[in-house]
């Protein structure tokens, strides 16, 4: 292994106690205190260990932690009117609604109904739209994970070749919209793309986030390129169990490549505190206060 190995869980530690810092002088100076509230609708395992995870983390940076736990059978309607009490609670900055949704709810109903500035997933219409006219949005937040590990590790981005690895309206889009407007110049590949290895090869930032695991072989990395895999795929050990791996075959890989994140502990642990960032930048925006350094795209 020669790439340096750039360490979520430790990115994620600093950009938590940027927030953490961020609200202490918000509460001191201002008397406001940044809330978030996640819906639930149903009982899915992952869902609800997400849910409990983002609530932690919330009262941890001193932020108020709301969580509305509805069952499965929950009507549309009734999702609809939470939103519209969650829209005009002015205790609450940032909205989420915890996806997948029950079969028999329209998630880009569900999603659009959010107030655009309390959209802290940045995954309504107006924030997709904002976004991808350079304009002020709230951006996803693992795109914009991603983001500020790849600014970290090479100051200015400008010029450099990169390549994102699916097109997903989640992360493959926003991601590629970020790095254009950080001047990269950006392809997006796909499982369309003719010759994939070879484009691949061209680029300064690899971006995986296919969901198909350990896709990305060493001998497509350009030497010294840095790989953000965003992949998070569980695979059976050979003795049995299993265990996670990303889209990109991190021991190839890693062995070509200046800079690579791990899976587990890579850009996971950046989506939970991009959250709190987002949370926090909407608390800033609504009330017409400077917005965090660093912690913006």
């Amino acid at each position: 292994m020669t790439a340096e190995i750039i360490d979520g869980k430790a990115f994620a530690a600093t950009v938590r106690e940027k927030v953490a810092g961020h609200v202490a002088r918000l509460k001191e100076k201002h008397g406001i205190t940044p809330g978030l509230a996640v819906v639930l609708v149903g009982e899915d395992p992952a869902s609800q260990v997400y849910v409990r995870s983002k609530g932690k983390q919330t009262v941890e940076v001193g932020m108020n932690s709301y969580e509305h736990k509805l069952d499965a059978d929950t009507s549309e309607a009734d999702l609809l009117s939470l939103i519209d009490q969650l829209n005009n609670d002015p205790a609450v900055h940032g909205i989420l609604v915890q996806l997948p949704l029950p079969d028999h709810l329209n998630s880009d109903l569900v999603i659009n109904s959010i107030d655009p500035v309390k959209d802290v997933d940045g995954f309504h219409i107006s924030n997709v739209g904002l976004l991808g006219t350079g304009q002020k949005s709230m951006v996803p937040c693992t795109p914009l994970g991603c983001l500020m590990m790849l600014r970290d590790r090479h100051g200015s981005l400008s010029g450099l070749n990169a390549v994102v690895l699916g097109r997903s309206n989640i992360v493959g889009k926003p991601m590629a919209q970020l790095l254009l407007g950080d001047s990269c110049t950006v392809t997006i590949a796909h499982s369309r793309t003719k010759d994939l290895p070879e484009v691949v090869r061209g680029a300064d930032i690899v971006v995986a986030a296919v969901g198909r695991p350990q896709m990305v072989p060493g001998d497509w990395i350009k030497p010294g390129a840095t790989v953000i895999d965003v992949g998070i795929n569980r695979i059976e050990k050979p003795e049995g169990g299993t265990r996670l791996v990303g889209d990109v075959d991190f021991a190839s890989a890693g062995a070509v490549a200046g800079a690579i994140t791990p899976v587990p502990g890579g850009v996971g642990p950046m989506t939970i505190a991009c959250l709190l960032a987002n949370t926090l930048t909407a608390c800033c925006r609504a009330n017409a206060l400077a917005e965090p350094d660093g912690l913006t795209a």
